[in-house]
């Protein structure tokens, strides 16, 4: 992590959680509001002023603070912690399809340390056909726990996990792409969803604030959108991934396929100069009993260079579900990604 200051850890114990009082049951109205940010202040006498102001200006010069319009948020979940798992409904002003999209942000996010901060955002794609919800979504898994609980030991960022549907039905998979002639399910994922965070949550200008996390489908989903655009987001966790476009919806579109491998994308990428500009981080993670483990190492092998940088977590044991996965983010891959992100900037 870029970051990852005392006062952050120790905001996940003492954040308060400004949420709409009351909203503790599905279906409930619940606000994403966090405290207000402060302008930088002029410089104070004393190194402790100077120390808060730059500070302050730090955050302020990479932090976008919602642009609106503001999203009607219900409550779907409630964690132990009193935050909130949030649902809405998208109308992708870009792609032009219509699906829901849930989200959770951490304590620290409504600390009023963090006021003038933005947060890292975790793009959290399910497996299968990922319609009509998003398994990310339910505390069954304890994805957001687990990130709370990380965060309280240094292990990941306090990330604001964003959950939309994978597909626009449950018939077929769109691999995350615009095929053509069918909805643009790559301009919703990559321009509508992000656009919408922006609109509703504190978050950080850079690439460098934005990552995926996926299974099975929802990994090469994860995984082609950063290789696709990795001017805009920093990396990915990709669990069990294919790492090739198969939609049938493909056929007699065999130039768009190509331009949605992720194999190409990533010689590609690989080929050009190892910079910071250029640098993507691909943290795959995959349970020993599962068939593509030697699929996910010929990826590493052959297009693990330059500045793709990859990670492989093996899950000793682990299997093809979500389970399993969240586990191998515990053992190393969440702290990985985040060593390589952005960290919420405290105020003081």
């Amino acid at each position: 992590m870029k970051r990852l200051p005392k006062a952050l850890i120790a905001a996940v114990a003492l954040g308060s959680v400004a949420l709409v009082a009351g909203c503790s049951d599905e279906g409930d109205p619940v606000s994403f509001d966090g405290p207000t940010a402060q302008a930088p202040a002029g410089q104070q006498g004393g190194s402790g002023g100077r120390k808060g102001n730059n500070a302050t200006s730090e955050a302020a010069a990479k932090t976008l603070l919602p642009t609106g319009p503001k999203a009607s948020f219900t409550t779907q979940n409630s964690l132990d912690d009193g935050t909130k798992i949030g649902v809405t409904t998208l109308d992708g002003k870009k792609s032009g399809f219509r699906g829901k999209v849930w989200v959770w942000a951490p304590k620290e996010y409504f600390d009023a340390t963090y006021a003038n901060s933005g947060f890292p955002v975790l793009i959290a794609l399910p497996g299968g056909n990922g319609y009509p919800k998003n398994y990310w979504m339910g505390t069954d898994l304890k994805l957001q726990s687990s990130i709370s609980k990380w965060s309280k030991e240094g292990k990941s960022l306090p990330f604001i996990v964003v959950m939309p549907v994978l597909n626009p039905d449950a018939k077929y998979y769109y691999d995350g792409s615009d095929i053509p002639g069918q909805p643009k399910m790559g301009t919703w994922m990559t321009e509508d969803v992000p656009d919408f965070v922006r609109a509703n949550f504190r978050t950080f200008k850079s690439r460098d604030g934005w990552a995926f996390m996926g299974s099975s489908s929802g990994a090469f989903v994860g995984l082609k959108s950063v290789l696709q655009h990795p001017d805009k987001f920093k990396a990915v966790i990709a669990s069990g991934p294919d790492t090739v476009p198969d939609s049938p919806l493909w056929a007699g579109h065999e130039t768009q396929r190509r331009a949605n491998n992720p194999e190409k994308l990533a010689k590609a990428l690989s080929a050009k100069p190892d910079t910071k500009d250029n640098d993507v981080y691909l943290a795959f993670q995959i349970g020993t009993k599962e068939s593509g483990v030697k699929r996910v190492k010929r990826f590493i092998r052959d297009y693990g260079k330059g500045p793709v940088k990859t990670r492989l977590q093996l899950i000793q044991d682990g299997e093809h579900n979500a389970k399993t996965y969240v586990k191998g983010m515990e053992d190393g891959s969440i702290q990985w990604i985040s060593e390589h992100m952005q960290a919420p900037i405290p105020s003081s």
